[in-house]
């Protein structure tokens, strides 16, 4: 008798993560461990210096990419492309969204949406522990992505996305600016890979819907404000320059999914 199929894929980006990372993959396998469905979890290193990797690979159950230091999106990109599951979720090292917030987004997966995000803005949604001036920067920060790229999105920088596998396959191929010639960075690279995948899915005309999370906000983030303020609105306008160009026009379209 053949074993059911992989329910669920955790793509796990990590940097640097050996500190935080146990807690999460001991929290995230306890979850499973409960769930009716078969699952994978998938820690992608993205060239950490400390012992990020070697926890992962000594974990039960938990699937170790190494790759260079390319920074996050790439590190996302490459977790996606390999994950085998029904349905990818994704979640940063920290796990900031608690893992048993999946189920508010299998619901909407279940419905059909292709791509589903979790929103830490709107009606049911909660931030935990924020500086103030952390949450005025994300805001200013969306005023100008829905000014340059995207339209109708509350919160494109949450961590905890999920679609199906032949979704993921579909938009992150088609990223060009985290893609399979993405450079090699220095120190911690936090980017906005988000907008792009994002932007893909709206052109595609995917059905994306946002749910209300609960977040708490880390005091190890790895965000330094300026670089990675100045490098996220780098990636913002590399994205409509791109259209711009028509470097996603081909083989683009919501047929594909």
């Amino acid at each position: 008798m053949e074993r059911d199929p992989l329910e669920l894929s955790i793509v796990i980006p990590a940097y640097n993560e050996a500190r935080r990372l146990p807690g999460t993959l001991r929290n995230i396998m306890d979850y499973l461990a409960t769930q009716p469905f078969r699952s994978e979890v998938l820690v992608v290193d993205d060239g950490s210096s400390d012992t990020t990797a070697e926890i992962a690979a000594a974990w039960p159950g938990v699937e170790l990419l190494r790759r260079d230091h390319r920074g996050k999106g790439f590190a996302v990109r490459e977790g996606a492309l390999a994950a085998r599951g029904r349905y990818i979720l994704l979640s940063d090292a920290d796990l900031a969204v608690p893992i048993d917030e999946w189920p508010k987004l299998m619901v909407r997966l279940q419905a059909g949406d292709q791509l589903v995000i979790g929103s830490r803005e709107g009606v049911g949604a909660s931030r935990e522990g924020e500086p103030w001036y952390r949450h005025v920067m994300g805001r200013v920060f969306n005023w100008l992505i829905a000014l340059i790229a995207l339209r109708g999105i509350n919160d494109t920088q949450c961590g905890f996305k999920a679609m199906p596998r032949q979704t993921a396959q579909i938009l992150f191929r088609r990223m060009r600016i985290y893609g399979d010639d993405a450079p090699i960075v220095q120190g911690a690279a936090v980017t906005a890979y988000d907008v792009e995948l994002l932007f893909l899915a709206q052109k595609a005309g995917y059905r994306i819907s946002e749910v209300p999370v609960r977040w708490h906000y880390g005091n190890e983030t790895k965000v330094r404000l300026v670089n990675d303020s100045l490098r996220n609105l780098r990636d913002i306008l590399q994205v409509r320059l791109n259209d711009l160009r028509g470097s996603y026009d081909q083989r683009l379209s919501k047929d594909d999914s």
